[in-house]
């Protein structure tokens, strides 16, 4: 997993694996697959997903084309509100995206280390 900066400003979390490393063939497999996590896990809960291709596609946008899909699962670990700061910052999304031959699955890194750490396990669960 790599950790690296978007625009200079946005922590990441960024995993890139083969389709051959993949446990899992297709993007909607890996968001079945963690939204079955997100449901397990006691303090977390499954949002929505959201389909960031079609999106980009349907307001004329830009997309590189050498990505084939890209789609988000949004969630919450929200177990303390000590001030309205942490609304700004939820809730998490792990976004995947799908070229030829590899996915990228990333995240922005969560302000609360547990929650961070979860997603960590989470995505490098995705390789075999």
């Amino acid at each position: 997993m790599q950790q690296k900066m978007f625009k200079d400003k946005y922590p990441i979390f960024s995993l890139e694996f083969t389709k051959d490393q993949s446990k899992f063939a297709t993007i909607a497999e890996i968001l079945d697959y963690l939204h079955t996590l997100i449901e397990a896990d006691p303090k977390a809960v499954n949002i929505a997903i959201f389909d960031h291709y079609t999106h980009t596609k349907s307001v004329d946008g830009v997309i590189n084309p050498e990505i084939l899909d890209a789609q988000n699962i949004i969630l919450c670990f929200g177990w303390e509100l000590p001030s309205a700061d942490p609304v700004a910052v939820r809730p998490r999304s792990i976004g995947i995206t799908e070229f030829n031959d590899k996915f990228i699955v990333n995240f922005m890194e969560a302000p609360n280390p547990v929650a961070n750490a979860t997603m960590v396990t989470w995505v490098k669960s995705l390789v075999k």
